[in-house]
């Protein structure tokens, strides 16, 4: 259930007359501080209220910041309602004009699955010992001669591992 406060219209309905009434508060401290700051050039004496201009500063940014709060709800769904209709087309064109290649993928990923690989060119070993490409069937590397078959068994697990092996591929146990 959603948590709703009965004071929270009141209270934002307050905020929406304060933040701006502290708004126009400060602008007129500043426009008092900087009419005297200038007026001063003319009249040659010292300015007496240019302090408003630092007064009306902090209550420009004060009362900026609770409009913030005032009017963050019906910004927030001002920005979801310009954001989520560009969202939703975008995904729609996306989609649409995917769907074609996705399909071809889709396809190409099914045929390689089912396609029954029977000839010896297509499947292929590397040797261990000098990476070379062999034959499934070859029992020897036809580039350096080593045993391609896993013949070591480990003494712990039995995994068959390669000749030449020192640790088993399984479970790690160092082979003698």
């Amino acid at each position: 259930m959603k948590y709703i406060d009965k004071n929270h219209d009141t209270i934002k309905s307050i905020l929406r007359i304060i933040g701006p009434v502290i708004v126009i508060i400060g602008v007129v401290f500043i426009a008092i501080g900087l009419i005297n700051f200038f007026s001063s050039f003319v009249s040659f004496r010292p300015p007496r209220y240019f302090w408003c201009s630092f007064v009306g500063m902090p209550l420009c940014a004060f009362g900026l910041m609770i409009c913030r709060f005032a009017f963050m709800g019906d910004i927030a769904r001002y920005k979801a309602n310009e954001i989520a209709p560009v969202a939703k087309d975008t995904i729609e064109y996306i989609a649409h004009g995917s769907k074609d290649a996705i399909q071809e993928i889709a396809q190409a990923v099914g045929e390689g699955l089912n396609k029954k690989l029977s000839t010896d060119d297509t499947i292929v070993i590397r040797c261990h010992k000098c990476n070379a490409i062999n034959s499934i069937n070859a029992k020897f590397c036809s580039n350096c001669g080593v045993a391609l078959q896993k013949t070591k068994i480990c003494p712990k697990c039995g995994e068959l591992n390669d000749p030449d092996a020192h640790f088993c591929d399984n479970c790690g146990y160092r082979i003698g």
